[in-house]
C-alpha cells in the first residue's frame, strides 16, 4: 500500500499541522520544513498502520491522555547534541564564570548554585555542565549544586535518563575527563558503551518540559543553557521566552544562546557579554 505521504502532503494538512505545533511549542515550521513533516509524518503513518495524513491526525486529536500528540512532537523535533557542543561556552562557564560565583557565595556564606539546561535532548549538554561544574568547584562535597535538564521530547529524555552513550558519542569528552566520569558499560548491540558516573547522574534532575508553557518554578538560577532552539521561534515567541528567562536568573547569572543564534531584533533587559553569552544585570 502507497501511504499518502510517500506522494503529498497538501498545504492545507501541512499549515494545519504548522499552526498546531506553534500553538503548542513554539515551533515555526515555515514552507521550508514541508519536507521534513513529510519524512517524519511518513513513518508515523507506517508504524500505526495509517493510510492518509487526515486519519493519522484525527487518532492524534482523539487521544485524550495526549500521549499520541507526545509522539507526534517528539517525531517533529530535531535533537543533534553532542558533549561540550559549542566548547567556548564551557569554557567560559569554567574558567571565568563559576570561580567567581563560587568565591562571592562562599564569601557570604551562600553555598547553592543552580543550573538549567533547558533543551537537554539526549543529555550530553547537562552532563558536560556537570563535569564543568564539578571541575571548577573547590570543595564538591561542601557544596549544594544542582542542574535541571528539561525537553520536550519524552523520547531523548529516556535516553538522557540512562546516561549510557557509545564510544562515537563520547569522543569530544577529553580523555582526562572521560575516564574520570565515564565507566565502560555491557550493552546489546553496542560493541563499546560508557556510562557517567553517579557523581554526575546526582547532579542532574531531568524533567519532561515544553518551554511554551509557564515555568513551574521560580529559580533563581545561576545560569542557563538554551542553545539551538529559539531558532525554530519566531521573534515573538523567542522574545517572551528571553524575557521569562531573565525572571528567573540570579542577579549576574549568565543566558547561553547557540551560536547560530541572536537577541538581536528581540527587546530584552540582558546585558552583552561576548558572543551569545548575556549576563542579568
Amino acid at each position: 500500500m502507497l501511504l499518502q505521504t510517500d506522494s503529498m502532503l497538501s498545504d492545507e494538512e501541512f499549515q494545519s499541522i504548522s499552526d498546531l505545533v506553534h500553538k503548542h511549542c513554539g515551533i515555526n515550521l515555515h514552507q521550508g520544513k514541508k519536507e521534513l513533516v513529510r519524512a517524519r509524518l511518513a513513518k508515523r503513518l507506517r508504524v500505526g498502520g495509517f493510510s492518509t495524513v487526515r486519519e493519522y491526525m484525527e487518532h492524534v486529536m482523539a487521544d485524550k491522555s495526549g500521549k499520541e500528540f507526545t509522539t507526534l512532537i517528539d517525531s517533529l523535533s530535531t535533537n543533534l547534541t553532542s558533549f561540550f557542543r559549542e566548547n567556548t561556552h564551557f569554557e567560559y562557564l569554567g574558567q571565568t564564570f563559576l570561580p567567581a560565583l563560587f568565591a562571592r557565595k562562599a564569601k557570604h556564606g551562600a553555598r547553592t548554585v543552580r543550573g538549567w539546561s533547558s533543551a537537554c535532548s539526549s543529555g550530553e549538554e547537562p552532563y558536560s555542565l556537570a563535569i564543568t561544574l564539578l571541575e571548577a568547584c573547590p570543595d564538591p562535597k561542601g557544596w549544594d549544586m544542582r542542574i535541571l535538564a528539561t525537553d520536550i521530547s519524552t523520547r531523548v529524555l529516556e535516553m538522557a535518563q540512562t546516561g549510557i552513550y557509545d564510544r562515537k558519542r563520547i569522543e569530544p569528552v577529553p580523555p582526562g575527563l572521560k575516564q574520570k566520569y565515564l565507566g565502560q558499560v555491557r550493552m546489546s548491540g553496542v560493541e563499546q558503551a560508557y556510562q557517567v558516573t553517579p557523581a554526575l547522574r546526582e547532579l542532574i534532575r531531568f524533567r519532561h518540559f515544553n518551554l511554551m508553557t509557564a515555568f513551574p518554578f521560580q529559580g533563581p538560577f545561576d545560569f542557563i543553557f538554551c542553545r539551538n532552539v529559539m531558532i525554530y521561534f519566531d521573534k515573538p515567541t523567542q522574545q517572551s521566552l528571553v524575557n521569562r528567562f531573565h525572571d528567573v536568573l540570579e542577579p549576574g547569572g549568565l543566558l547561553f544562546t547557540g551560536h547560530s543564534e541572536s537577541l538581536t531584533g528581540i527587546s530584552h533587559r540582558f546585558k552583552y557579554v561576548q558572543p551569545t553569552i548575556y549576563a542579568k544585570t
